[in-house]
């Protein structure tokens, strides 16, 4: 299978092309940079030649704005909002022209992370908090109303090796400080890029098409419980307090405390699970040791 992947230069972007090549796939990566093939996704015509001279049998699309609190500025709402809803409404509507399967990767933030009940995937309860969420809330819209061969996959905690995320921020201020205040009352999994790569690449060859929730299995925990996780397994001395959302006070968005997933449309459609987080977080660390990136 011939799959075009954007946002490849992305820690999951990145992860998902060794996997899809790993399993026997012709892989092609896409970003706005010259280090892939460069596509603009919010411009409809770089799009449409670049899809149309691939001819892939199918997109996953992890190009995303990312950026949760710089979204909220008001000079970067209109570029959010082209990259996460046109870009993907654009990459949407060039699938729909080649006839083939389009992987979108969403969030939590699509729902107001209120309550204690995980988020079936199949809810339509959206209520996006932030500018970031609703965003992605409209690309997913732009999926669903113009294809009918799609897998939107719902996605939080990402972290990999390939780029920024919250594990490895705590592991640089855990070297330099000694004490750390976290976070205590956001609730979810920390997921990991290589076991969503190995889902993906398990997914787009199928025709199980519709929505979906991946996060690493096991208990759901705080920022506060991965922290002292992370710490734990490397022997920091670093002291971590818990504190509340409103006693940290640094965000510029506002961020949901409900991130539970039900992942369990995953095994009723006969996908394999992804392992438990610990595990997951336990191999991310080995993986950075042996990269020389911790």
């Amino acid at each position: 299978m011939k799959v075009l992947v954007t946002g490849a230069s992305g820690q999951l972007g990145q992860d998902v092309i060794l996997q899809l090549r790993e399993d026997g796939h012709t892989a092609i990566g896409t970003d706005i940079n010259d280090e892939f093939l460069p596509m603009d996704i919010t411009d409809i015509d770089k799009v449409h030649n670049t899809l149309h001279s691939i001819n892939p049998d199918a997109v996953i699309h992890c190009a995303a704005w990312t950026a949760v609190d710089s979204a909220e500025d008001l000079e970067n709402q209109k570029k959010v909002f082209d990259i996460n809803h046109k870009g993907t409404e654009n990459i949407a509507t060039v699938c729909k022209e080649l006839d083939i399967k389009l992987l979108y990767t969403s969030t939590d933030y699509v729902f107001n992370g209120e309550g204690t009940t995980p988020w079936d995937a199949d809810c339509d309860n959206y209520a996006p908090v932030n500018i970031y969420g609703k965003s992605k809330l409209h690309g997913e819209l732009a999926v669903s109303s113009t294809l009918t061969k799609f897998f939107i996959v719902r996605i939080q905690w990402v972290y990999g090796a390939g780029g920024k995320n919250f594990i490895k921020t705590m592991l640089n201020v855990g070297k330099r400080y000694e004490c750390v205040k976290v976070v205590n009352d956001q609730i979810g999994s920390p997921t990991y890029t290589k076991d969503l790569a190995r889902l993906f690449s398990e997914m787009i060859v199928t025709d199980k098409y519709g929505y979906y929730h991946a996060r690493n299995e096991g208990n759901f925990v705080s920022w506060y419980d991965l922290t002292c996780k992370l710490y734990k397994l490397l022997d920091y001395s670093t002291k971590i307090v818990p504190v509340t959302t409103e006693e940290y006070g640094l965000s510029n968005a506002r961020r949901p405390k409900n991130s539970r997933l039900d992942t369990s449309k995953l095994a009723q459609y006969g996908f394999t699970p992804l392992p438990d987080w610990e595990d997951a977080v336990e191999r991310y660390i080995k993986e950075l040791e042996n990269r020389n990136l911790l």
